[in-house]
């Protein structure tokens, strides 16, 4: 026997583990490009080599996110969103305008996103947890990248993410937005 769960094709369980691959595939796809766009802006600029540095490290992590969830996609026959090409666009698009806005409002732009992140990722945990041990695997890697977001998280705020112009705007409206995202990735 190699390990691997065989899905048993009509059960409730699958459809869900195919969402939580789907969507957290999406999400991390949309993490790498807001990552790209900051850097983007951020690589540039010699005074701004560590932000540059800190963002590259928390890239590396998405892009290993990334990869896993390839994986996922492909050893579970797992449909990726129809949505990507948007994610690529707008992931890009919101961390090159964040970065625009300045250090703290990029951080403010981690912060948020990755607060969301830690929410959903907390919820698909529990629902995996009730599936048992066929699952554990899968649970037990979203666990693990969710700790890495709460890095993320927390550093971002150390390095001033509340202190940008407008936060409680800014973070309101990316907060949102990952809320649509994620809603949208789960099923188209």
């Amino acid at each position: 026997m190699t390990g691997k769960v065989t899905a048993q094709p009509g059960r409730p369980e699958d459809s869900a583990v195919e969402e939580i691959i789907r969507v957290d595939h999406a999400g991390e796809y949309g993490a790498v490009r807001i990552y790209s766009g900051q850097l983007a802006v951020f690589k540039h600029l010699p005074h701004k080599r560590e932000t540059a540095a800190s963002l590259t490290r928390m890239a590396k992590d998405e892009e290993v996110h990334l990869e896993r969830f390839d994986t996922l996609v492909n050893e579970r026959h797992v449909r990726p969103t129809v949505l990507n090409p948007i994610w690529h666009v707008a992931g890009f698009a919101l961390g090159a305008a964040t970065a625009l806005m300045g250090e703290k409002a990029a951080h403010a732009c981690t912060e948020a996103v990755e607060t969301v992140i830690d929410e959903h990722y907390t919820s698909q945990i529990k629902r995996l947890d009730a599936m048992g041990e066929a699952e554990k695997p899968l649970r037990d890697t979203i666990e693990k990248f969710r700790l890495e977001e709460v890095q993320h998280r927390d550093e971002a705020i150390e390095k001033g993410a509340r202190e940008a112009t407008a936060y409680p705007l800014l973070s309101s409206v990316i907060k949102g937005a990952c809320r649509i995202a994620i809603k949208l990735s789960e099923k188209a």
